[in-house]
């Protein structure tokens, strides 16, 4: 088997192939959910395959467009949500476009969400209707292995881990997980979180990836007042690592190739911009700062950055490329001493401890809203580096 072979079929046992037995043993009758009408309801759940517009990618192009389909019942666990808004993560385009693997289409991208709870099953006890509530990464896992039991579903011992959109579920009509860019959304009840009351929807949706992909790590090297903390790539990611990072007390250091941000940067309350238009400007930082964070979703100089921090320091990487691979100097990493990792988004415990920080601290993301049919170009202004700094779909334009 070749390395490409390998690669994908390593992909496809963790992160996308899931056992039928683990999604079949959800499989539940419709008739059990509780319904409720409410004011803020657009559509009234009776029973049965739940309706949904959305948009959808049909291909690698990474156009998409809308597209009718239907999820599965509302189970005994699951909630229905009606969504507000979703917005966007690079992480979409990489998976619409074949980045990380072979995609079934048709398929519906998105998994920062936030809407309203409509109809709920007669086991949920999390969640009533009309409860405010988010969807993140993941919407299902076994919750019985030691992972799933200490809060970390994402890294389920039995790779049951279900991700929001494009895994292999028997449950669903379309035989695949569905994403956020639609009407509509079934979950099971445990992998919803509350919005809290002082968060606005639209602005709760960007915290549901970027914001518990940064908040997991930063919470783990436990920033001390002052502490001088790096952050590559300052986009959807990256500004929320700022936010949070400040917010902690740190004094942070903002590291972006895009010369056209640095105003919008410094706005943020960083210390420092620095423009790295040549690896040279990294050179003053060699082994000055305590941490840093890399939210750069493509392949970088990752040594290089690394070395800007203190020997025997943390540098965590975050963004995820093409193929998830990255190359790195082994050469620069001996010399810097530096211990490198990665992390994988964040458990939905510690993602709803993510909202009540930001709902505590006043840590919010910077949004632009858009309507559905212009999904398409913020995809382009996403790739061109020119958003500022998260898109957010108004999902009543869908």
């Amino acid at each position: 088997m070749d390395k490409d072979s390998i690669m994908n079929t390593l992909i496809s046992r963790r992160y996308f192939s899931k056992l039928s037995a683990t999604v079949g043993a959800g499989m539940v009758s419709a008739h059990t959910a509780s319904i409720t009408p409410t004011a803020q309801m657009k559509y009234h759940y009776t029973g049965g395959n739940v309706k949904t517009k959305a948009y959808a990618a049909f291909d690698e192009s990474g156009e998409l467009r809308p597209w009718e389909f239907e999820r599965r019942p509302v189970g005994d666990n699951d909630i229905l949500i009606e969504i507000k808004y979703a917005s966007i993560c690079h992480s979409d385009i990489h998976q619409e476009k074949g980045d990380w693997g072979k995609v079934t289409y048709p398929q519906v991208p998105g998994h920062e969400i936030v809407g309203i709870v409509i109809a709920v099953g007669k086991n949920v006890t999390k969640f009533k209707i009309g409860d405010r509530a988010g969807v993140g990464c993941m919407v299902d896992s076994c919750l019985e292995c030691d992972s799933c039991k200490n809060g970390l579903e994402q890294h389920c011992d039995n790779d049951q881990t279900l991700f929001t959109y494009g895994n292999p579920d028997n449950r669903e009509p379309t035989s695949i997980t569905q994403g956020g860019y639609s009407s509509h959304i079934v979950v099971r009840d445990h992998f919803a979180v509350h919005i809290p009351e002082n968060i606005k929807l639209q602005e709760a949706a960007p915290l549901l990836c970027a914001g518990i992909t940064t908040y997991s790590p930063l919470m783990k090297y436990k920033i001390n007042k002052d502490d001088k903390v790096g952050v590559v790539g300052i986009g959807g990611l990256g500004h929320l690592a700022v936010k949070i990072a400040i917010a902690k007390g740190a004094k942070v250091y903002a590291f972006t190739t895009t010369a056209e941000k640095e105003q919008d940067i410094r706005n943020l309350g960083v210390e420092e911009v620095i423009v790295v238009d040549d690896l040279s400007k990294l050179q003053p930082y060699k082994g000055k700062l305590d941490y840093m964070i890399a939210t750069v979703p493509e392949q970088f100089d990752a040594a290089q950055y690394a070395a800007t921090v203190k020997p025997f320091g943390y540098f965590t990487v975050v963004g995820m490329g093409k193929n998830f691979m990255l190359d790195i100097s082994n050469i620069v990493m001996s010399q810097s001493r530096v211990n490198f990792n990665a992390s994988l988004i964040g458990g939905i415990a510690e993602t709803q401890e993510l909202l009540e920080f930001c709902s505590q601290t006043g840590v919010r993301p910077q949004i632009q809203m858009i309507s559905a049919n212009q999904i398409n170009q913020a995809w382009k202004d996403i790739v061109a580096k020119k958003a500022r700094f998260r898109y957010v779909i108004d999902a009543a334009t869908i």
